[in-house]
């Protein structure tokens, strides 16, 4: 076996032979050796997450580390395929590579295609030719693994391509107005069904103002963040902290922060 820490590390290859070289038994990293497919895709979902984590703070020297994290996940997979005989890491380069130009007529097609005006809705047409029947329905090959609000507007939006839709935004904000009073007066037992009632509208309400859920819940999670740090830093000047200080204080200091546009 070739080995990697004589490889150059700026290749490809050098970082199949470091996961090949973790995977072999006997020689191998005991807990990697322990690893399947199963276990592995946790850290796949977390891995994509520190990418948008690392994009969305502008961190390019993380970005770079963080891809490399995502990177090496698809390596990793690529790995536990080829030991049981179902696909090799080239057999996912040309995957992908077949489809980007199969995607793409008006960039790698012929003069007729090349000069073809994108009408709307040209990916998924040409997406929608590509996959197999779902046994499941329209809605079958929505992966179930997905955020819960990128899975709703996903869901929603392919049922919207068939007509099931509201015609207007207006009755999106008045569904949401009818879920929140249905939360309102549920019993305890029906609180958690009627809440995610509620998500589901406001993940539509997303979907028809063109907003991402998930970064916009994202945006918030962080703007939080902001001004509750503001709060700790004020009252730390005074030595105290917020469990020292009460509610009427700290929304003070929250509308502070607000004001400074934190």
């Amino acid at each position: 076996m070739t080995d990697p820490t004589q490889m150059d590390p700026r290749r490809i290859e050098t970082l199949r032979a470091i996961m090949k070289a973790l995977r072999t038994p006997g020689s191998g990293c005991p807990w990697d050796l322990e690893q399947n497919f199963e276990t592995i895709a946790p850290y796949t979902i977390e891995e994509a997450y520190e990418v948008a984590d690392a994009i969305a703070r502008g961190a390019r020297s993380e970005l770079r580390d963080e891809l490399g994290d995502l990177l090496l996940q698809a390596v990793y997979h690529a790995q536990l395929a080829d030991e049981e005989g179902s696909f090799t890491f080239d057999d996912v380069v040309e995957s992908i590579s077949r489809k980007m130009i199969r995607r793409h007529p008006h960039v790698f097609g012929d003069t007729e295609a090349r000069s073809a005006t994108l009408a709307k809705g040209f990916w998924e047409d040409i997406k929608s030719k590509e996959k197999k029947p779902q046994k499941d329905g329209l809605l079958g090959d929505v992966p179930v693994t997905l955020p819960g609000l990128t899975r709703a507007v996903k869901l929603q939006a392919k049922a919207a391509k068939v007509g099931f839709d509201w015609p207007d935004i207006s009755h999106v904000y008045d569904k949401l107005a009818e879920e929140l009073e249905e939360l309102k007066g549920a019993t305890p037992e029906k609180q958690a069904e009627e809440f995610g009632d509620l998500l589901f509208v406001v993940a539509n309400l997303a979907r028809h103002l063109g907003i991402d859920p998930e970064a916009a819940l994202r945006a918030a999670n962080a703007k939080f963040e902001r001004r509750f740090r503001y709060i700790e830093q004020a009252l730390e000047k005074q030595g105290r902290k917020p469990a020292d200080s009460s509610l009427e204080e700290m929304d003070s200091l929250w509308d502070e922060a607000k004001a400074e546009g934190r």
